[in-house]
């Protein structure tokens, strides 16, 4: 039985790679096609041939800039995870807490970040430190809630169980609401770590208008006034490389070292 479903996880993986492979370059041919067909100028629209070469020229300068925003993305997404589940743990613990302080939670969701990002320039500086901030506020939400949902969600007959041998709140925490919510939990973190990428970069657009910080989001604002697209939309491809790197790092993290937690299928 184990031998059919790895073997049906490696198929179900080759025919994934083979589909993604397939639209990428019918994409690339359709991108590549509208350019000619239109003879579209280089600073419209340059072909993916001109880009790729754009990409090795600044392959230094993007090479540092997409180191510069993964620490900043990947640390911005740390901070949430520990400051979100902190908060989720409260909010699980205390019912008025929660009804308080969960429509703020909301409320930094659905503030647009471009908003604040001035706010958090002036308080705390064109730093890395702001990146970080901006960033974890866009991580904070989805973490939030999945890890509440998670805490709260507990099998009935399981917590009957735990209070018919008496064990205490805190026991009943460590031991079933918070082994239940690992799950919860790594579906919060993937959600953000594609915005973890998103936010820090927003947050780049500003902070390296004073300094000489060097994350993708800078240079895609030097780029951008010198027309440069070829190397613009090289830049935008390092930030999903950067964001799907990020995602598949949480994807192993959950199917191997948390595994015993958030497999559905049995360990053995």
């Amino acid at each position: 039985m184990i031998e059919r479903r790895r073997r049906f996880s490696v198929a179900d993986a080759t025919t994934s790679a083979v589909l993604v492979t397939l639209v990428a370059v019918l994409g690339i041919s359709i991108w590549y096609a509208v350019v000619r067909w239109f003879d579209l100028p280089k600073a419209l629209l340059p072909t993916p041939i001109e880009c790729l070469l754009a990409a090795i020229e600044n392959r230094d300068a993007l090479f540092r800039g997409t180191l510069s925003t993964g620490v900043s993305a990947v640390t911005g997404l740390v901070v949430a995870i520990v400051v979100g589940s902190l908060i989720a743990v409260v909010f699980s613990l205390s019912r008025r807490l929660r009804l308080a302080f969960f429509p703020y939670v909301i409320l930094l969701q659905t503030v647009p970040i471009v908003a604040i990002a001035p706010l958090l320039i002036i308080w705390s500086g064109y730093t890395f430190r702001t990146v970080v901030i901006v960033t974890v506020i866009v991580c904070l939400f989805p973490i939030v809630n999945s890890v509440t949902s998670g805490l709260m969600s507990i099998d009935r007959d399981a917590s009957d169980l735990f209070r018919l041998y008496g064990a205490s709140r805190r026991r009943q925490l460590t031991k079933l609401q918070i082994p239940s919510a690992i799950r919860h939990l790594m579906l919060g973190a993937k959600t953000s770590s594609g915005l973890a990428v998103i936010g820090a970069i927003v947050a780049e657009f500003f902070v390296g208008n004073g300094t000489s910080y060097d994350g993708l989001g800078t240079l895609m604002t030097g780029w951008q006034a010198l027309t440069k697209t070829d190397a613009l939309i090289a830049a935008l491809f390092a930030s999903a490389f950067l964001g799907l790197a990020l995602f598949g790092s949480v994807q192993l993290v959950s199917a191997t070292l948390l595994r015993r937690w958030t497999s559905t299928r049995p360990t053995r």
